[in-house]
């Protein structure tokens, strides 16, 4: 019987079975007069539950996760404790075994309010999006896992009609699939940066030909999101809640569409962030103010044109949300709510139906997944 198992077991990956278990790493603000950091959930797609592993002590307020393309470290850019500027980029070994995390080193960021972090394709280095000093700042990695002193800093200039746009505001560093460009979103001057990559220099961000992509006034460009095909880019915008859509080839972008996520006139936008089914052939994006919602769109895969289906209700202030890699499931979390949302996915139609498990858990703004060995 357990060579019947053990012989099962090694055919389900070349069966096409999908993994069903995957831990659920969650960042975010720590609140008053706690000392946690990142929490480690174990969640099983197959029942939609989840169980608590662990949760790290120190290294405050991680407001944004990234994972080796290994999984064996994680990265958070850490908001300061003692004013709500400061930054700090912090590394952790992680273990798949038991889903735990610990320190290796925590360095000074380079930036003032850091919002966001990710990695390079061959973990050479991390890029941190800083929001109130208008910034992106590039870090060594180690071959300890260990995060190295700042190489790069990239300081933007201007501003923007909304009054949140009275200096530049850097959002997120996005790159392509290939490694070789970063696309960069700056709230507070309604730009796209981009940038040619190049890992084997100290400093490995050059601009590109053509090196700026000029959103409409006020509209606040946040977070960006690849097709699974790539030949798409998604970008939710703050301020105006819009998501506008690019064709992409070659590390250059062309303007396809613009769709609104709220209705004309509503003044409280605050589109936060943006994710793709893995088929491709939906897309949803979270919208706070006072609408906490998230957006159901249709994806015309040949045209990367979206069609509005529905709206749903979450908790309160959904800054991040996140599919799961089965695409089953839809979990969102509400910064001000305080609580964790799991919807299952109809993958035929794309619609969200609210199931039972939560996960009750103060200010979570970042989702990552790890798949269970």
């Amino acid at each position: 019987m357990k060579k019947y198992l053990l012989v099962v077991s090694l055919l389900l990956p070349l069966l096409g079975v999908a993994q069903q278990k995957y831990d659920l790493l969650l960042g975010g603000y720590t609140p008053v007069g706690q000392d946690k950091g990142i929490s480690v959930y174990r969640f099983d797609s197959a029942s939609g539950k989840v169980d608590l592993l662990s949760q790290v002590e120190g290294s405050l307020n991680p407001d944004f996760l990234a994972l080796s393309n290994d999984n064996k470290f994680v990265y958070t850019c850490n908001v300061g404790v003692k004013t709500s500027v400061e930054g700090e980029v912090s590394a952790f070994k992680f273990d798949k075994a038991t889903g735990k995390l610990t320190l290796i080193n925590k360095v000074a960021g380079g930036g003032t309010n850091p919002v966001h972090i990710s990695i390079d394709k061959e973990n050479k280095n991390v890029l941190v999006s800083y929001y109130s000093s208008g910034s992106v700042t590039v870090l060594p990695i180690n071959k300890d896992g260990s995060i190295g002193a700042v190489s790069q800093t990239i300081q933007y200039i201007g501003s923007g009609p909304h009054k949140n746009q009275k200096g530049p505001h850097v959002h997120m560093t996005k790159f392509t699939d290939d490694g070789k460009t970063v696309f960069v979103a700056d709230l507070g001057t309604d730009r796209i940066d981009i940038y040619n990559y190049d890992n084997t220099k100290a400093q490995p961000l050059t601009p590109a030909d053509p090196a700026v992509e000029l959103m409409s006034p006020a509209d606040g460009p946040r977070h960006m999101e690849f097709s699974p095909d790539n030949k798409f880019l998604y970008v939710i915008q703050e301020l105006s809640a819009y998501v506008r859509v690019y064709k992409y080839k070659d590390g250059k972008i062309s303007f396809v569409q613009t769709i609104n996520m709220m209705p004309e006139g509503y003044d409280k936008n605050g589109g936060a962030d943006v994710h793709l089914s893995p088929d491709g052939n939906f897309l949803y994006a979270s919208v706070r103010g006072d609408a906490d919602k998230v957006v159901l769109y249709a994806v015309n895969k040949q045209n990367g044109k979206l069609t509005y289906i529905e709206k749903y209700d979450v908790s309160k202030a959904p800054r991040g949300f996140t599919i799961d890699p089965t695409g089953s499931f839809l979990i969102s979390a509400g910064q001000d709510g305080n609580t964790i949302d799991f919807f299952k996915i109809d993958k035929t139609t794309g619609k969200l139906t609210l199931t039972d498990t939560k996960i009750n858990i103060a200010q979570v703004t970042c989702l990552k997944w790890i798949a269970v060995e």
